[in-house]
């Protein structure tokens, strides 16, 4: 497999079952809102994927942009929204030619992981030139290097057992354990932040940053930030 683009463009089992894809969608959903100030908002989810939360978030803001570098998501996520008008799926393109601030909140949820930095620099570089003076940028769940496989898979099963599919979990940290995603991880590349660092990178692309808390969804060991342009 090339690329990261490739993986999330083909078939994948990030769920361990379609309760865990809902339960995990509404808890972006909610995620997403609490930084969204009013329903006059111009929103850019990017790195957005299925974007099973899409509808909810529609609500609250005025329009609602979806940016995803698979072309089989995006085909899937268009047709699934195409009757909202204030929803947009577009590709990473598209997004980088939207209008200079024109932007009040991007949101990039569980992406970090899989870039490069050279390509986290592009994004920010972009994400700085879309967001209007007051805009906000919340990067999410974003992996600390000391973070373990086993934090992650007890985070997973607490979901589990608090979500009604303890089992369902259960088997699917087997499969992921017998998959080929770890050995990917190591031909592709997977990154990792501290804290400290990533703060020192979004203040190199022109960014005053915190991190805040709760980070999104369910595993608590990763971290969100919330960054202004400066």
């Amino acid at each position: 497999m090339a690329s990261w683009v490739d993986y999330w463009n083909s078939d994948h089992p990030i769920y361990v079952s379609d309760r865990h894809k809902a339960l995990h969608a509404i808890g972006v959903e909610r995620d997403i809102l609490r930084h969204i100030r009013d329903k006059s908002a111009t929103v850019l989810d990017y790195g957005c994927g299925e974007a099973l939360y899409a509808e909810g978030v529609a609500r609250a803001c005025a329009k609602f942009y979806l940016s995803d570098a698979a072309p089989t998501v995006r085909e899937k996520l268009a047709e699934r929204v195409a009757s909202i008008a204030t929803i947009t799926v577009q590709s990473p393109d598209d997004t980088a030619a939207m209008p200079a601030k024109s932007v009040d909140l991007i949101v990039i949820n569980s992406l970090l992981q899989y870039l490069m930095d050279a390509q986290l620099s592009g994004i920010l570089t972009m994400a700085r030139a879309l967001l209007k003076d007051d805009g906000r940028l919340v990067i999410a769940d974003v992996i600390p290097p000391n973070i373990s496989p086993i934090t992650d898979a007890k985070a997973l099963l607490s979901f589990g057992w608090q979500g009604g599919f303890l089992g369902a979990a259960f088997m699917g940290l087997v499969r992921t354990a017998l998959s080929d995603y770890r050995k990917l991880r190591g031909e592709l590349g997977f990154s990792t932040h501290t804290e400290f660092d990533l703060i020192a990178v979004l203040s190199r692309h022109g960014f005053s940053a915190e991190r805040v808390h709760p980070n999104f969804g369910h595993n608590q060991a990763r971290m969100t930030f919330s960054a202004r342009v400066v």
